[in-house]
């Protein structure tokens, strides 16, 4: 079964309750990237976090008309044991529904998560372009969420790693816990980088630096960044990955931008959290962030009108509104929600 052609439906301006405007006046400010690359991650890691696993034909539908309004790389699913994350135990009948998408939209990038090397042969097996590994700053949350240490952790990525860029595969790496935990409390700079590096060292393309549970503000953002320029990485290598727990979700994007980093991780409609830490809440919404990126003359690629009528579109399927602010203005349902 293929998932539903966005391009068959009513365009986001005729679907009920979304209104015509949706394009903030573009002011730029200096020294910012003329365009973000926004790696949208709703359909793994924002899924990942709900009660219960949605439809995977809905999952489908889903990440088509996340393409359609415009998004180029989407994290699609994980291929980790269904025991851990029991809402993407689909992976193996959603991959083959949307990977034909690559074919429609020119561009698009489907990447997918894997713990181990069980989980890159699953991915192999399907002929995945793009797999993720994922790492912590800590010893604490590698211990809750790996089940193991740092080093062990990075002892069974590498192999992953080195199998993957061997077969054409591009490999991201993220890290979490990049400025607090939950456990362990502010997690140092120091810290963060030398395992970041480490990550890269074993073949990784990208590092995304992950606040996970949302305490990072705009001058920790700027210190970790500037170390890691210290260190001989710069922006061009690294993408960030923030929680809205605090409300500092798109402060801490606009001090990335500008430190040079063009690569900004967010989920339609600000869903996620992580099932082994409690106190993350969502992610940064997309359509938050499309809006102030766009606000600030910054390229993206993304309709958002259509972006924000598939996050209402998604609501009805959870029965639950989005609690972000810009799908809320955009499609009248923000006086629905008081």
């Amino acid at each position: 079964m293929a998932p539903t052609d966005p391009a068959a439906s009513p365009s986001a301006a005729a679907e009920p309750g979304v209104l015509e405007l949706g394009l903030p006046a573009p002011v730029p400010l200096p020294g910012l990237p003329r365009r973000v690359r926004i790696h949208e991650v709703g359909a793994r890691d924002g899924l990942q976090n709900e009660a219960t696993a949605l439809p995977v034909e809905v999952k489908a539908e889903f990440i088509a008309r996340l393409a359609a309004a415009g998004l180029r790389t989407i994290e699609a699913t994980s291929f980790v044991h269904p025991k851990w994350v029991p809402q993407l135990a689909d992976a193996e009948q959603l991959f083959p529904l949307v990977s034909g998408l690559s074919e429609q939209y020119s561009g698009l990038r489907l990447p997918v998560l894997v713990p181990n090397e069980r989980g890159l042969d699953r991915a192999l097996a399907h002929g995945v372009a793009d797999i993720a590994v994922f790492a912590s700053a800590t010893e604490s949350f590698a211990e809750r969420n790996l089940g193991r240490g740092v080093e062990a952790s990075m002892e069974m990525f590498a192999p992953v790693v080195q199998r993957a860029r061997a077969a054409g595969i591009r490999v991201r790496g993220y890290l979490s816990m990049c400025f607090g935990d939950p456990w362990e409390g502010p997690v140092p700079a120091a810290q963060v980088i030398g395992i970041g590096r480490r990550l890269l060292e074993l073949g990784c393309e990208e590092l995304s630096l992950g606040d996970t549970i949302g305490t990072g503000t705009p001058g920790q953002v700027a210190a970790l960044l500037g170390g890691f320029a210290a260190a001989g990485v710069g922006p061009e290598r690294l993408a960030v990955h923030f929680h809205d727990t605090y409300g500092q979700a798109l402060a801490n994007t606009l001090a990335a931008l500008q430190c040079g980093v063009a690569t900004v991780d967010a989920a339609a409609r600000g869903l996620g959290g992580c099932p082994y830490a409690k106190s993350a809440t969502g992610n940064l919404a997309t359509e938050d962030l499309v809006w102030m990126l766009h606000g600030l003359g910054i390229e993206t690629g993304v309709d958002l009108p259509a972006l924000a009528a598939t996050s209402r579109w998604l609501a009805d399927r959870l029965g639950r509104p989005s609690p972000s602010r810009a799908v809320r203005a955009l499609t009248g349902s923000g006086s629905q929600q008081q």
